[in-house]
């Protein structure tokens, strides 16, 4: 079997090790992929809708951009279990006297990275359909960090949360896992805060892939990993440094809200054509 190429977006060094490990685990259960390693989602994006790669570990605005370029032509693969039904949350500061959405209304608010989805896209469209909106009713105050990474890079998120608890924005959004991380290992003060506010769930990374991919070599990709068992001990050293517990069958309905965002604020468009 022709090995799939695989593309994998370094947000961490450690994602050259993990797709190591994966490449050699895929090549032993006969279904071998070639990683291939990008600095951005863009440009991982450009090579798969030129075909140069045949698949993407893609963010869910890396996959809404494959999607759209495609024409809804795209394939795709699974997905972590940890990929599906995320929520945001809208943190204030415990004393803020913040008790409603309508009550930001003239404040700052922090986000996180101009690209990262789940902490500042949706945010946005989701403080829109409660009739707020950035260019009238607040202060959009944004942290870009690791531009370019679709927020899996968690600096700005980070940034955003330390600044609100600091009293420099008076909200800010960050994804619930990370807020729950960051409280559970004292980063934050869980006295010193509340959750405002959750968005709807989400779902994060899919594997997308071009039109043309082999269907055999991609379901025999999707099946070895949908195969790893993470109570097999070499497996779940892989199923560690990826974050997850299980690979799961892939969908697209819970990109509902990352793509109503992207229409909301016509982000693509601008923010690619800004990156040529």
């Amino acid at each position: 079997m022709t090995a799939l190429k695989v593309g994998a977006v370094i947000y961490d060094p450690k994602v050259t090790v993990i797709w190591g490990m994966i490449a050699d685990y895929c090549k032993e259960a006969g279904a071998p992929i070639e990683p291939a390693f990008f600095k951005d989602y863009k440009l991982q994006v450009d090579a798969l809708a030129a075909r140069q790669i045949d698949v993407a570990w893609n963010s869910p605005l890396a996959h809404l951009d494959a999607h759209l370029r495609f024409g809804g032509s795209e394939k795709f693969g699974c997905m972590r279990d940890t990929d599906q039904d995320l929520h945001t949350v809208l943190v204030v500061r415990a004393d803020s006297g913040i008790e409603t959405l309508d009550d930001l209304k003239g404040r700052r608010v922090g986000v996180g990275a101009i690209d990262s989805p789940q902490a500042r896209l949706i945010p946005l469209r989701f403080l829109h359909e409660a009739g707020l909106d950035a260019a009238r009713d607040f202060t959009e105050v944004r942290f870009d960090v690791g531009v370019g990474l679709h927020g899996d890079h968690v600096g700005g998120e980070k940034d955003a949360m330390l600044a609100m608890v600091a009293g420099e924005v008076d909200a800010t959004f960050a994804l619930e896992a990370n807020f729950r991380a960051w409280l559970a290992d004292g980063t934050v003060d869980q006295n010193a805060v509340r959750v405002l506010a959750t968005t709807p769930a989400f779902d994060h990374c899919l594997f997308t892939a071009h039109d043309q991919v082999d269907d055999e070599a991609l379901g025999a990709f999707t099946q070895v990993l949908l195969d790893m068992d993470y109570a097999n001990p070499a497996h779940k050293d892989i199923m560690d440094m990826e974050g997850l517990t299980q690979w799961v069958p892939g969908r697209t309905s819970g990109y509902e809200q990352i793509t109503a965002a992207n229409e909301l604020l016509g982000f693509l468009d601008q923010f690619n054509a800004g990156r040529e």
